[in-house]
């Protein structure tokens, strides 16, 4: 490795840059790669009111990108102004900087594009009895044209004045790659106008103008589309409304989420985290969810300066946000239960299982689901260990006859639940007889048919770990741990919510407090935030400017290690000006309490049991997946029945 050269250099004077020079410095910025330039373009059209736009790209944008749009045009005596540097029409005052409704607005992207490759810029206004035409800079000439009303920006040999800058590209495919992924973000938030994308002469996709469950079907694919939820809700100048995943439909990466704000595409991390907050007790942490929301606020209440790319941006109130989008999410998917939704999708396939949970230890039955007296005796399941599932190992002999509860009713008895002219109750089999039973239930072939009941009755038990249950629809699997773990879960959080509702939080003093060292950022948040801290339960003192102290703690964390848990408050309250540290801790503790009180693997269930937990599914919050993002239950239509044994065919 060569040693830096450390000589000594004579001193140049402080003088002005070259204009050209200057433009080149803000392409460094601008102009990362191809994609950025196709992204500069499209929000330029989009700015223009465009309604129709083509992308036509060639070797991966570095020989050309031209980009065709039916917008208003520019006035030909305004042409040399689009390309010269800090010229916009989109802002004229520091008042108009603070409210930016515009996707560009800062004056530089033409300009340092014409700087560092060769641009013709073709436009024509609906007045205009034809194109204008300007090519290389703003010291061009603009010259009469052909061309419908709108504007075209050819960009062709990108870098081809800065050699050093080309070198840093990657491949044709992957520079494509790049710019279609920028075309698809900026589609799905303009469903209301048409995109076209060609790449060497080949078109590669193209979107026409239609709704935004229909662009977002098209650009994210049909499981998406058939595993989300709308959300659409409003709150002051606040308004979140787009499409969120199902937990069950989550992915492998990051790669499915687009979130906006004001139209314009952004990374932010107030919003990714609000977001991953809503699903933290619905999905497994290595999974990410699908989503395309859209923010809209008052632009003075957002900064989007913050950023040359302006992918970033700022709140002036991120708290609010943070909560605001938080709820928005969490609410939607509170809905996901069998009432709200005919079914779920298919579990992952077994390549993307989120792995599989082992039960151990004896367990109670669902008799809180059932009459308060309601306490049966359980058999061991008749099924021997399953491959990858749990409870006692070994095979157990069947039983046969004697009073033990479990799933004895044939199937020809059972179908009297479905069948007859009026309605019917649960049917009791002989060994039943012994047990108390829960309030009968009545149903009646109207009620099947309009599906009251939409997880439908149970019919049997298979290896001690599904619930097999028939509704109007066909055949319903439910995992009898998963679901009851959920709704145990859910009535844990809700007990614990009315407990401290409208009270303070409770906390417990240390009796010796726990000191450590902090930085100065730190140490300022523990100094700015008291108020917060102390509404989440936390007394954190300063001792010195480089040491911190934990005098209490929520008393349902009294047991986390309090220097681990002060760190991850105070860097949530200084993020989001919130923490979510003490729910998301909350929620760990009372999710391993459920899966522990839960019912176990090759457990058997009484008829009354399984159909207990089949309605407490259907009116429980979530339910659709376990606290770890696993599906409750499946539904098999009975067409896809028909398929399997080939009837109609």
């Amino acid at each position: 490795m060569n040693a830096p050269d450390t000589t000594p250099r004579t001193p140049r004077p402080i003088q002005a840059l070259p204009d050209q020079l200057i433009s080149q410095i803000a392409a460094g910025e601008v102009v990362e790669r191809p994609s950025a330039v196709v992204k500069e373009l499209l929000e330029n059209a989009l700015d223009a009111g465009a309604s129709q736009i083509t992308v036509r790209l060639e070797e991966g944008g570095v020989k050309r990108i031209a980009i065709t749009d039916n917008g208003r045009g520019i006035p030909p005596e305004q042409m040399p102004l689009a390309l010269a540097r800090h010229a916009t029409s989109k802002i004229a005052s520091l008042d108009d900087l603070e409210n930016v409704g515009t996707l560009g607005f800062r004056g530089e992207a033409l300009a340092s594009i014409a700087s560092v490759a060769a641009v013709t810029l073709t436009s024509r206004t609906a007045d205009a009895a034809h194109a204008w035409e300007i090519v290389g800079s703003h010291n061009g000439t603009v010259a009469p044209s052909s061309g419908a009303q709108g504007t075209t920006v050819d960009v062709q040999d990108l870098y081809f004045n800065t050699p050093a800058r080309r070198k840093f590209l990657k491949s044709e495919q992957t520079e494509f790659g790049h710019c279609a992924e920028v075309v698809r973000r900026i589609a799905l938030a303009r469903p209301d106008v048409s995109f076209s994308l060609s790449h060497n002469g080949r078109t590669i996709d193209h979107w026409n103008v239609s709704e935004m469950a229909k662009r977002s079907a098209h650009i994210l694919g049909e499981g998406f589309a058939e595993a989300r939820l709308a959300i659409d809700e409003s709150a002051g100048p606040l308004r979140l409304h787009g499409y969120t995943g199902l937990p069950t439909a989550s992915k492998a990466r990051a790669d499915g989420q687009f979130f906006y704000v004001n139209g314009r595409f952004v990374r932010d991390k107030v919003l990714v985290h609000a977001v991953k907050a809503a699903y933290q007790d619905v999905l497994h942490g290595d999974r990410f969810p699908s989503y395309v929301l859209a923010l809209d606020l008052d632009p003075a209440l957002v900064d989007v300066n913050v950023h040359p790319s302006k992918i970033e941006v700022r709140f002036r109130d991120s708290r609010a946000v943070h909560q605001f989008v938080f709820h928005a999410v969490q609410r939607a998917l509170a809905q996901t239960s069998a009432t709200s939704h005919g079914s779920v999708p298919s579990p992952l396939p077994a390549a993307e299982s989120l792995g599989s949970a082992t039960w151990r230890g004896e367990q109670t039955s669902f008799g809180p689901l059932l009459a308060p007296d309601y306490s049966p005796t359980f058999s061991p399941s008749p099924f021997g260990q399953r491959d990858g599932g749990g409870g006692s190992a070994g095979f157990v002999a069947p039983r046969f006859g004697g009073s033990e509860g479990g799933v004895a009713q044939s199937t020809e008895k059972y179908g009297a639940l479905f069948g007859g002219s009026g309605p019917v109750t649960g049917y009791r089999a002989e060994s039943d007889m012994a047990l108390p039973q829960a309030s009968p239930f009545t149903v009646s072939p109207a009620a099947m048919a309009q599906e009251e009941f939409p997880l439908g009755f149970a019919l049997a038990q298979l290896h001690g770990i599904y619930i097999l249950a028939q509704n109007a629809k066909g055949l319903v699997l439910v995992d009898m741990h998963a679901a009851h773990e959920r709704i145990l879960y859910e009535q844990l959080k809700t007990a614990l919510d009315s407990r401290v509702a409208g009270e303070e939080m409770q906390v417990q003093p240390l009796l010796i407090p726990v000191t450590f060292y902090a930085d100065a950022v730190e140490v300022g948040t523990a100094s700015e935030h008291q108020e917060t801290l102390q509404a989440l339960g936390f007394d954190i003192a300063t001792l010195s400017p480089t040491t911190l102290a934990v005098r209490s703690v929520p008393v349902l964390l009294k047991n986390a290690d309090a220097q681990t848990l002060a760190r991850d408050v105070l860097r949530d309250v200084r993020e989001f000006g919130g923490s979510r540290v003490l729910i998301e801790r909350q929620n760990e503790l009372l999710g391993t309490l459920a899966c522990h009180t839960a019912v176990r693997a090759n457990r058997i269930l009484s008829t009354q049991e399984m159909n207990a937990l089949l309605r407490q599914m259907e009116i429980t919050e979530r339910a659709d997946q376990c606290n770890h993002g696993r599906p409750t239950w499946v539904q098999v239509e009975i067409g896809a029945l028909d398929k399997l044994f080939l009837r109609g065919q």
